[in-house]
C-alpha cells in the first residue's frame, strides 16, 4: 500500500481542525459501546424521574408530567451538546486561552454566587438571570479537568518534582474548595477534588507525592469537619452524623429523609412494587425527583433493577478507562480519566447517600437527577469523551487516491 506519512507542518496546521472532513486521513467511529450506555442511563433516567416526579408536580399546581417535559427538553440540548462535541477536535481545549477561562470563568462565577446567588436548604450556591438558574459548581467539574488535563500534559516532564507536579495544583484546588465551602457545598467539594487529584496521580506523580496527597486529603477533611462545626454550629453536624448511624433516630425530625429514603428502597423487595406504584413519593420522601430518585428505583424496580442501573454506571466507568488507555495523546487521556471519574464518582456518592451508606451530602445521580444544566454539562462530557474514543483510530497517514479506489 501506498504511504506517505504526514509532514510536522501539515500536523501544526491541523492541530485544532476536526479531521472528519481531512482528505485522505483516516478516523474511527465513535466508541459504540459507551454510547449505548450513556443513552441506556439517559432513557431510564427520565422514566424514573417522571416516575418520582409526578406526585410532588400535581401538589405544586403544576401537570403531572411538568418535570419529565422539561428533562426531556434539556435532555434533547444535552444530546445535541453530545453529538457536537463528539465531533469537534478535542485538542482545542488544549488552547491557552481555552484551558485558562474553563478554571478563572467558573471561579469567578462562584465568587458572585456568594456575592448575589440565591440560597436553597440553607446552601448559596445558585445564580439567576432572568428565569435561567444555575450552580456555577457544575461548571466547575468540566472546567476543572480541562484546566488540569492542559497543565499535567505540559508539564507531564516534570510531574515528579513536588514544587512543579503537586503544588499548584494544591493551590489551584484550595481556591475552588475554599469558594465551594463558603455556599457551603460539601459534596461538590469532595467531588471535584477527587476528580481533580486522580488525574494529578494518572499524571505520574512519585508514590511519595502520592502520601503527601492522602495526608493532605485527611487534613482537608478534618478542616472540613471543623468548618461545619464552626460556621453551621455544632447541632448541623451532629445531626448529619446521627441522621448516618441511627436514620430512625429521629424519625418524625431531622432523620426523616434518610428514614424514609431506607423504607423506600426496603419496600422494593426483589422485583419491585412495579414502575409507577411507588408509595413513597407521594410527598412521603422529599426531593425525589433530585437527590433521591434511586430510591424511587429501588422501591419500583426493586433489587434487580436498582443493581442494573449500578451495573450500567459500572460499566461506564469500566469502558471510560478503556477508552483512556486507548486514547491518542496524554491530554486525551487524562480528560478521560477526568470525566469518568466525574460521573462514577457522582453516581456512588449519590447511592452511597439514598442508601446510607455515607452521611447525607445533598449530591444528584447522573443522567437520573431533575437539573436542566447539569444534564446537559453531563451530557456535553460524555460528547468529549466519544470524540476522544473516535481519535483513538487516528491514522496520520495520507493514502493516495489509487490506493483509496484499489481499496474500494
Amino acid at each position: 500500500m501506498a504511504e506517505t506519512t504526514v509532514s510536522q507542518a501539515e500536523k501544526k496546521k491541523n492541530r485544532f481542525r476536526f479531521p472528519l472532513w481531512q482528505k485522505g486521513v483516516r478516523y474511527g467511529e465513535v466508541d459504540l459501546a459507551f454510547f449505548l450506555i450513556v443513552i441506556a442511563l439517559l432513557v431510564i433516567g427520565i422514566i424514573m424521574m417522571f416516575s418520582a416526579s409526578y406526585a410532588w408536580a400535581i401538589s405544586e399546581g403544576l401537570e403531572g408530567s411538568y418535570y419529565a417535559k422539561e428533562q426531556i427538553k434539556m435532555a434533547v440540548i444535552g444530546l445535541a451538546a453530545m453529538w457536537f462535541l463528539s465531533i469537534v477536535d478535542y485538542h482545542l481545549y488544549k488552547t491557552p486561552g481555552i484551558a485558562i477561562c474553563a478554571y478563572v470563568v467558573p471561579v469567578i462565577l462562584l465568587i458572585l454566587v456568594l456575592l448575589v446567588g440565591t440560597s436553597e436548604g440553607g446552601a448559596q450556591r445558585w445564580l439567576v438571570i432572568g428565569s435561567f438558574n444555575f450552580q456555577p459548581s457544575e461548571l466547575m467539574k468540566i472546567g476543572i479537568v480541562i484546566f488540569f488535563a492542559y497543565h499535567i500534559e505540559k508539564n507531564y516532564d516534570r510531574m515528579n518534582r513536588f514544587k512543579t507536579g503537586v503544588l499548584p495544583y494544591l493551590l489551584a484546588l484550595a481556591v475552588v474548595a475554599a469558594l465551594l465551602m463558603m455556599e457551603p457545598h460539601l459534596s461538590g467539594t469532595i467531588l471535584i477534588c477527587t476528580v481533580a487529584l486522580s488525574m494529578i496521580i494518572v499524571g505520574g506523580i512519585r508514590p511519595m507525592h502520592f502520601l503527601e496527597l492522602a495526608v493532605t486529603g485527611v487534613a482537608a477533611i478534618i478542616g472540613i469537619v471543623l468548618y461545619l462545626s464552626i460556621s453551621k454550629g455544632y447541632g448541623y453536624f451532629q445531626t448529619r452524623i446521627q441522621s448516618w448511624l441511627d436514620p430512625f433516630a429521629d424519625s418524625q425530625g431531622g432523620t426523616w429523609q434518610t428514614c424514609q429514603s431506607l423504607i423506600a428502597i426496603g419496600s422494593g423487595g426483589l422485583f419491585g412494587l412495579g414502575l409507577g406504584e411507588s408509595r413513597q413519593k407521594y410527598l412521603y420522601l422529599p426531593e425525589t425527583k433530585n437527590d433521591f430518585v434511586f430510591s424511587i428505583v429501588c422501591e419500583e424496580l426493586g433489587f434487580v433493577g436498582a443493581l442494573t442501573v449500578v451495573l450500567l454506571f459500572v460499566l461506564l466507568l469500566v469502558r471510560g478507562f478503556y477508552i483512556a488507555s486507548h486514547a491518542h495523546d496524554k491530554f486525551g487521556m487524562l480528560l478521560t480519566v477526568g470525566f469518568t471519574v466525574h460521573i462514577g464518582l457522582q453516581a456512588f456518592i449519590n447511592i452511597g447517600v439514598v442508601s446510607n451508606l455515607i452521611p447525607n451530602t445533598g449530591i444528584s445521580l447522573p443522567f437520573f437527577s431533575y437539573g436542566g444544566t447539569a444534564l446537559i454539562l453531563q451530557l456535553a462530557e460524555m460528547g468529549i469523551v466519544l470524540n476522544i474514543s473516535r481519535a483513538r483510530y487516528l491514522s496520520l497517514i495520507h493514502i493516495s487516491e489509487p490506493t483509496r479506489q484499489a481499496e474500494i
